[in-house]
């Protein structure tokens, strides 16, 4: 029988333990690993079968147990300090306290999904574990963050592996009753209500509330009964469904998100948001919601846009067109027809996602253009994304080269106290007087031994071991009700031996089965005699993606030939529970993606910060940070003749830095069984890479970076009535009506020998038609670099032209002559041009406007 409705009823708890309601009703717990303890104490077996959540914890124990606590002045008074300690960390000043008055008071962070812990199952992989991430070393940093997301009633989906390899997708349903939400409530006690007006009618969602620590997580529910069934399912499921689904998603993502941030500051008190960051383009609506709340403050569609650009950070995570959100023209105005916005019509909504640009396509709306033209603050997730991202979007900003694209980086972190085993920070508690495993002094080898640093290594990868057994013998009793797990699993893996992880989404790009390229030859070093290899491994492929699927087939049917199943498994439905024992249990981790389409991979740092080794392509923040001491580069064949080929030579490359550099130093041991070699590099990365790769060195960035002077320029805009934008609004339509008359009509130079030489002073003069603009509109700049095949300039430098007179007989507001010059610093190739942009110091670069005139 089948229930045709279920809820969750909470447990009672007796006075005394009244503290373990409120500690279990904030996700800190997820990463404090002293509430971790103070739950498991209560029942360690019912812990692990809950899979250490505490709602459901308190929710299964016997009464019996509880009244005994209760009883328990030691559990009493030890939950007490919890509690207060927890209290203490919500009001204490931390770092952004220390910050000037210029910090903004509320930052809101939007996400389609958030990966905080495994039982608020939120999460699709990388994009959603790095937005919990976030939140969480906002909290500890003490940034004043108000996240929002969606609530999917069915998450992402779990994942069984049938016999014969191929992936099978459920999606049971979530009961927020029991998850550590709470209603957003009016002061009636009603629920609030978020409202979209829609073609087919009227969207209702409620809000859910989550407790991150600091950080209060929304999210919007529209499974509710005031919304028609078709509407209710709107939230159903993470990435389901097809356009016109996705397109409500994100309009609710978008423009639901800022007015449940609204009616949230409202009933709250809290400061509204002086900032808005998008985390990819999926939110990127809610631009146009607060350019609809302006427009109703009196001021123009393009005024409003001024003052959302200015305090908006639009964060891109794809290197590929191809994994950008792009939704039809017609399905979007039809949308936008409605009272859906008051104020903005269709056609600027779709000039705001028009690929108007070589190689776009006049038929779709693309989220991602849509979010730059709104943000003007934008960045990459590590340095090479960041320079793939200024190409990617380069048609956006014609005539500029890609490094001047205004589109810097952060490189993404991962929240050390989330990610670091609790047996490594122990053993800085210990033996470096830190809980703080990121400025821990790891290269302390009179505190921390070579042998203490490889003992912890050893219990972690035997931890995995009994872990990824227990994972394959759950799903074989799943497959086979009643019967009993075969022998052959309890043998599964050696914790004694090389073991290498690999754990990712499964799209084909990222390549799971290259390490399959020659089976033979991996099967000789899954068996080698005296330095055996395992492999654990672990993804899901988009539901939608059979291409994804096939080759996690292929995979599991090649790990489960008996010859070599004890050395290579395959983990099904990963979630952050299993992550959290993966990393840290392998020795190396792998990653082999087709360069340069990693934006960031932050798998292998949080191996990293374990102290695995990496074995990688010089891709995403692995070609950042490899040094030669913290693990392996594979090289990249570019330049192979097709795809086949690259795949060959990168797989042969992996397979001889396993074969003859990898497996050998690890076996290499000294008297007392420890690999000398391999445990300095082991050291070496928790020392080098531990503060680099975390979270709070990356909200760090976001905030002095990005978030400080978003707030100023919005504040600055906003002053006087909204002075400046409107000022601002009218210069560029003034400067946009002008450009197409701008040119450069001649240059003359001089200054130089007949054979120019180091030293010599050359001078410019250049002849500008500015067709009514000011000088002081634009700068007119002299660009000098080597000059390469084809004329290109590499080494670009820049020097500002200096409006010199008005040429005699012309009208001075159209023809301008400006001269300058520069010293030849160097022998060479030699070569220069001389353009005009337009400048005003409300921009944040020459090439925000995208216009440009060269000579």
């Amino acid at each position: 029988m089948k229930a045709i409705r279920r809820f969750t009823v909470r447990a009672v708890l007796p006075d005394t333990l009244s503290a373990l309601e409120e500690i279990a009703g904030n996700l800190r717990w997820s990463w404090h690993e002293p509430t971790k303890e103070l739950f498991a104490r209560i029942s360690p077996e019912l812990w692990n079968e809950v899979e250490h959540d505490p709602i459901a914890l308190l929710g299964s124990v016997d009464p019996a147990r509880l009244a005994e606590l209760a009883a328990d002045q030691g559990y009493v008074d030890w939950a007490n300090h919890v509690r207060e300690e927890l209290r203490a960390y919500l009001r204490e000043p931390r770092w952004y306290q220390s910050l000037d008055g210029s910090a903004p008071k509320s930052i809101a962070y939007f996400s389609p999904e958030f990966g905080i812990a495994s039982t608020l199952p939120q999460y699709s992989g990388g994009l959603g574990i790095l937005a919990g991430d976030h939140l969480k070393a906002a909290s500890d940093l003490g940034a004043p963050l108000v996240a929002v997301g969606l609530f999917y009633r069915s998450g992402y989906f779990s994942q069984a592996i049938t016999p014969d390899g191929w992936q099978l997708e459920s999606y049971p349903a979530l009961d927020p009753d029991g998850l550590p939400l709470s209603v957003l409530r009016d002061p009636d006690g009603a629920p609030v209500q978020i409202t979209l007006a829609l073609p087919s009618g009227v969207l209702r969602a409620r809000v859910w509330q989550a407790a991150v620590g600091r950080v209060t997580l929304l999210l919007l529910d529209t499974d509710i009964p005031e919304n028609d069934d078709s509407l209710r399912s709107v939230t159903d499921r993470l990435y389901g469904g097809g356009g016109e689904h996705r397109l409500l998603q994100e309009l609710l993502l978008g423009i639901g998100g800022v007015r449940a941030v609204k009616a949230w500051a409202a009933l709250t008190g809290a400061p509204a948001a002086e900032v808005f960051h998008t985390n990819e383009g999926h939110a990127g609506f809610l631009g146009l919601e607060r350019i609809s709340d302006l427009i109703g403050e009196g001021l123009t569609f393009d005024e409003a846009l001024q003052v959302v650009r200015a305090g908006t950070v639009f964060t891109t995570h794809t290197p590929v067109p191809a994994g950008i959100d792009r939704f039809d023209r017609p399905l979007v105005e039809r949308y936008f027809s409605t009272a859906l916005l008051p104020g903005v019509e269709p056609a600027e909504v779709l000039a705001l996602g028009a690929e108007d640009y070589p190689g776009g396509s006049d038929a779709v709306f693309n989220m991602a253009v849509m979010g730059l033209r709104l943000g003007q603050h934008a960045n990459g997730v590590s340095r090479l994304h960041g320079e793939v991202s200024r190409q990617m979007f380069g048609g956006l900003f014609p005539g500029f080269d890609s490094p001047e694209v205004p589109i810097d980086s952060v490189t993404n972190g991962v929240h050390a106290q989330t990610w670091t085993d609790p047996m490594l920070r122990a053993l800085a508690v210990e033996r470096l007087g830190t809980d703080d495993t990121t400025h821990a002094d790891w290269g302390n080898a009179e505190a921390v031994s070579d042998l203490d640093l490889w003992s912890v290594r050893t219990r972690m990868r035997e931890q995995l071991v009994k872990d990824a057994r227990h994972r394959v013998a759950a799903a074989w009793e799943a497959q086979n009700p009643g019967g009993i797990a075969p022998v052959w699993i309890s043998d599964l893996l050696d914790p004694n031996v090389l073991t290498i992880g690999f754990a990712r989404r499964v799209p084909t790009y990222k390549r799971l089965t290259l390490m399959l390229h020659d089976p033979e030859r991996l099967k000789n070093i899954l068996l080698h005699p005296e330095r055996p290899v395992q492999f654990v491994i672990a993804g899901k492929s988009h539901p939608a993606d059979d291409e994804g699927k096939r080759l996690i087939q292929k995979l599991v049917q090649f790990a489960s030939e008996p010859e070599i199943r004890s050395r290579m498994v395959f983990l099904p439905d990963y979630d952050i529970g299993m992550a959290q024992l993966l990393y840290p249990g392998t020795d190396v981790w792998l990653n082999n993606p087709l360069r340069p389409l990693e934006a960031c991979g932050t798998s292998g740092m949080k191996a990293a910060l374990n102290g695995a080794l990496n074995l990688s392509i010089l891709d995403g923040w692995w070609n950042e940070f490899y040094d030669g001491e913290n693990g392996w580069a594979i090289p990249s064949a570019d330049a192979a003749g097709d795809g086949a080929e690259r795949d060959a030579l990168e797989a042969e490359a992996m397979y001889d830095l396993i074969e003859h550099q990898i497996a050998p130093r690890f076996y290499d041991r000294d008297r007392d069984g420890v690999p000398q070699t391999w445990v300095g590099q082991i050291r070496h990365t928790l020392a080098t890479l531990s503060s680099p790769l975390s979270a709070e060195r990356m909200v760090r960035e976001y905030v002095e970076r990005l978030y400080m002077p978003a707030a100023a320029n919005e504040k600055r805009l906003s002053a006087d009535d909204y002075l400046a934008a409107r000022e601002l609004a009218a210069w560029k339509a003034r400067v946009r009506s002008a450009w197409p008359g701008v040119n450069v009509a001649h240059v003359d130079a001089g200054g130089l020998d007949a054979v120019p030489q180091v030293g010599d002073h050359l001078r410019v003069r250049a002849l500008v038609h500015l067709n009514g603009l000011r000088p002081e509109d634009v700068e007119v700049q002299l660009i000098y670099g080597r000059a390469l095949d084809g004329e290109d300039l590499s080494g670009v430098h820049y020097e500002r032209l200096e409006l010199d007179r008005a040429v005699p007989g012309a009208d001075p507001s159209v023809a301008q002559e400006f001269s300058g010059g520069v010293t030849l610093t160097w022998a060479g190739s030699f070569g220069y041009t001389v353009r005009v942009v337009p400048v005003n110091d409300l921009l944040l670069g020459a090439a925000e406007l995208g216009l440009v005139a060269a000579a």
